[in-house]
């Protein structure tokens, strides 16, 4: 991939799709099509990275190729180790993933959980650059991830999603989570009310300097941000379903 840009390949691995791209990392924006694969049922670690192969033989992504490349993974990623599992094989919990990958791929990567690389992205490139102090992003779909940013340094392995809500013997995304909107049947308003109690209680928590939501229901954001009443400045993602792949990228160009 020669060129004069400074460029990196990110692959966002997620529990229905695995999608891949290559980005400049001076813009944050994708400079090739962005492929994408459905995630093998069961999501073992062997059929995962066939797939991550199909996406990167797909890009043109060779063994031989020195391009950076990241990959986000659905887990807390301690040392390399996946240590929980999001929608995909249990199998990778206290699994040496980095070490699989880059065996499997024959290159080294970046290896980082994907909330956390999507914070990354909107800090880069997106709602929050050039914003100081404390940034916490959450996405809100399946269930709730979130990433916690201050002063442009990640703070990695937050999982924010989980904070118990006592009244009601859940955690925070079985409660507030886009899912829980559409399993509940609930009006944007009904649901705007339980995500007030879970940003609120972030609030109280971590008296953050910005608030950033993501995942694919941020598109929709003007129907619910407007109606809760926060301290915090809150805004809608800007790169939504690429922030994995440009997040990913960016980390990985890092290292180089």
């Amino acid at each position: 991939m020669a060129g004069h840009k400074r460029q990196a390949v990110g692959v966002d691995i997620g529990g229905t799709g695995i999608k891949g791209a290559i980005v400049d990392l001076g813009s944050g924006e994708l400079t090739s099509d962005r492929i994408k694969v459905a995630t093998p049922k069961g999501a073992q670690p062997e059929d995962v990275l066939a797939a991550v192969r199909e996406v990167l033989d797909t890009l043109g992504v060779d063994d031989a190729d020195d391009t950076p490349l990241g990959v986000a993974f659905p887990a807390i990623v301690k040392d390399g180790r996946t240590l929980s599992a999001a929608n995909v094989s249990d199998k990778w919990i206290g699994f040496e993933a980095e070490k699989f990958f880059e065996d499997g791929l024959g290159r080294d990567i970046h290896f980082a959980n994907d909330a956390d690389v999507a914070g990354v992205a909107e800090v880069r490139y997106g709602a929050a650059k050039g914003q100081r102090g404390l940034t916490l992003l959450t996405t809100l779909g399946t269930g709730i991830g979130s990433a916690l940013i201050y002063n442009g340094v990640l703070v990695p392995n937050t999982e924010l999603g989980h904070l118990h809500r006592a009244k009601h013997g859940k955690d925070a995304e079985a409660y507030a989570a886009y899912s829980a909107m559409e399993r509940d049947s609930l009006s944007w308003e009904a649901w705007a009310k339980r995500l007030q109690w879970y940003y609120g209680h972030l609030e109280f928590l971590f008296t953050p300097d910005l608030f950033v939501v993501g995942g694919g229901v941020s598109k929709h954001a003007d129907q619910f941000l407007p109606l809760l009443k926060l301290n915090t400045r809150i805004v809608p993602a800007v790169h939504r379903n690429n922030a994995g792949i440009i997040g990913a990228a960016a980390l990985a160009g890092d290292e180089r």
